[in-house]
């Protein structure tokens, strides 16, 4: 039964990732173009909670260690800290 239970849990938390993908997507789709060349303090508050979110999932292990890779990859790419 606990593994249910952990499968559940799994399950949400690849929901919530993707919901959180898609919502940083739409966030990007409707940045102004103009803030192509640097990120606004606001949008890199955003992600900076982003990560900081992710990183507690990851460490609640309710993200796997490739979604934590991908999604904190992503994350550092539009931080300019990595490139793609």
């Amino acid at each position: 039964m606990a593994k249910r239970g952990g499968e559940a849990m799994a399950k949400r938390a690849r929901e919530r990732n993707r919901q959180a993908k898609q919502a940083a997507k739409q966030a990007r789709r409707d940045a102004p173009s103009e803030e192509v060349e640097g990120l606004s303090a606001a949008n890199e508050t955003a992600l900076m909670e982003e990560f900081a979110a992710l990183s507690a999932r990851y460490e609640a292990k309710t993200v796997s260690h490739e979604a934590f890779e991908q999604e904190r990859h992503r994350i550092f790419v539009e931080l300019g800290i990595e490139s793609d």
